[in-house]
């Protein structure tokens, strides 16, 4: 089958100038002999408009050139399609990205959706809302949500809100089921991942596959503020193994799980972020894998 790209770009993602970023698409894509078509994103912009439009073009291949936001966006839209999702990344984070191996150089990017190697790759859902990378109840959104007002972008500015919601936070009241097993745990935070990364490689739950079927858990619990850092360093570095659901419950600081799905009841409304962005929180949240959902270009 000929190939036809939908290109789309957001111009606002990352730190760095997408001035050029057009042009070299143009430019490839035309040496190339691709038919292909360039959509700029606005605040309006949604899956299903994506969707719809890469559709009546006839497009093969839908390609996020943006942060993980636009990922999350153009992966909804592509999310159980024929079309595959390429990736350019040029945001701040770029977790799936980096995931997934796909090089943070537009040109060395490129050359991986040119050369059109197809993963299945999971996805999940929060509820009704779509996820593909990471969702966060607690600190972790709070920063996700200073980080959206931020007029700056880029790992600088994430690490200072980080530091700043660190000496704020308090842990949250959450009741968690897992496999029919339930459990109450008073915690900083509590990140599902289908990637490894919250992005820029602080890979919070190492283990992590896209392709696995299974959300890794990682629940920050309730400890002394100042061991935390040391807590989550230790998670980073991978040192935490995975536990069976009873194991170590009360005496350990940080929980790292696997399953197809977790209920969370969220009893005092700690923030919520699905890929890097806020979103609405709710009291009863379910995350459920959907294996298999997206044809993603690899190395």
């Amino acid at each position: 089958m000929k190939r036809r790209y939908f290109f789309v770009i957001n111009p606002k993602a990352g730190t760095r100038s997408k001035d050029g970023l057009e042009q070299f698409i143009q430019q490839r894509a035309a040496d190339d002999g691709v038919e292909h078509h360039i959509y700029l994103t606005s605040s309006t912009t949604n899956p299903y408009t994506l969707q719809h439009l890469a559709e009546e073009f006839a497009a093969t291949d839908m390609i996020a050139c943006g942060g993980d936001g636009t990922v999350n966006m153009v992966a909804a839209a592509v999310k159980n399609t024929h079309m595959n999702l390429g990736i350019i990344p040029v945001g701040s984070g770029n977790g799936l990205s980096r995931t997934a191996n796909i090089p943070l150089k537009p040109s060395a990017a490129y050359e991986v959706i040119k050369a059109g190697k197809v993963v299945k790759a999971d996805s999940f859902c929060v509820n009704r809302q779509f996820a593909c990378m990471l969702a966060g109840l607690g600190m972790d959104a709070a920063v996700a949500e200073r980080f959206s007002h931020s007029s700056r972008r880029g790992l600088v500015t994430y690490t200072t809100q980080t530091l700043i919601e660190f000496f704020k936070a308090q842990p949250y009241q959450f009741e968690v089921c897992i496999d029919e097993f339930r459990f109450h745990t008073d915690a900083f935070f509590i990140s599902v991942a289908n990637s490894n990364q919250f992005g820029n490689n602080v890979t919070i739950a190492p283990l992590a596959s896209i392709s696995d079927g299974l959300l890794d858990i990682v629940i920050v619990q309730k400890m002394p503020k100042a061991q935390l850092p040391f807590a989550l360093l230790r998670q980073i570095r991978g040192n935490n193994k995975l536990k069976a659901m009873a194991d170590e419950l009360g005496s350990k600081h940080v929980l790292y799980l696997q399953a197809r799905q977790v209920q969370v009841r969220n009893l005092q409304q700690a923030p919520l972020h699905i890929d890097g962005d806020p979103a609405h929180t709710e009291t009863e949240l379910c995350f459920k894998m959907n294996p298999a959902s997206i044809n993603l270009l690899v190395p």
